[in-house]
């Protein structure tokens, strides 16, 4: 087990966001968030993060080690400070407390990773919307995560992006990495998760395998959803 709620719910300025909801994931799991634009998918994932409080119980642990998985999250719009690409990765690598005399190694394998060793003196602000994703990733995938968060990775990214950016979550889980993420791409959920969670006004109303979710609707608004009827 890498993460289980029981209850957890979540309320911003008076008003609720999530419905008390339990969920479990486990290791391998490859989680999809679907659902319509303001459905608590990235509220949730901040939750799971451990960015927003909770009344309820979030925990995080792996059995057979005695501790909570190694965890990190990739934005929407990552942000990254004006200095190159090298700076930006090696100030996660402090941030996380990793030890100095690993930073070069883990900076170049994470580089070449991704496929920008050749622009590390470039700034980071100058990448284009792809690179910048698979900056982040490379950001992410030098902390060694068992469980990776990824909050609408590939929006606004042309095809070749995203393709590229698809790439790079697959080889991921290739490796090993458990990961939940929000996307509004019903392809890419199809071609990347294991299993689907569906929320709807900050409730799950739906959770299956990705196969099943997408050939036995769990009731009539995921089957509005999947037709398009609900944005």
């Amino acid at each position: 087990m890498l993460l289980q709620l029981r209850g957890s719910s979540l309320s911003l300025g008076g008003r609720q966001v999530l419905a008390p909801l339990d969920l479990e994931l486990r290791r391998g799991e490859r989680l999809a968030l679907l659902g319509s634009n303001g459905a608590g998918k990235t509220s949730l994932l901040r939750l799971l993060h451990g960015l927003l409080p909770t009344p309820g119980r979030v925990l995080h642990q792996l059995p057979e080690l005695g501790r909570p998985p190694r965890q990190a999250m990739v934005f929407q719009q990552p942000f990254f400070l004006s200095l190159s690409v090298r700076s930006n990765l090696r100030l996660a690598l402090v941030l996380a407390r990793l030890p100095w005399p690993q930073h070069e190694a883990l900076l170049e394998a994470a580089l070449r990773r991704v496929g920008l060793l050749d622009q590390a003196t470039q700034l980071a602000t100058s990448l284009s919307g792809g690179q910048k994703q698979r900056l982040a990733l490379a950001r992410a995938w030098a902390l060694k995560p068992e469980l990776l968060f990824m909050d609408e990775p590939t929006a606004h990214l042309d095809p070749g992006a995203r393709r590229e950016v698809e790439r790079l979550i697959a080889s991921f889980a290739e490796e090993g990495m458990s990961w939940v993420m929000s996307t509004h791409n019903l392809g890419q959920a199809k071609r990347l998760a294991s299993r689907v969670l569906y929320l709807e006004a900050g409730q799950v109303l739906a959770d299956a395998p990705v196969q099943a979710f997408f050939q036995q609707p769990q009731g009539r608004a995921v089957d509005q959803f999947l037709k398009g009827e609900l944005l």
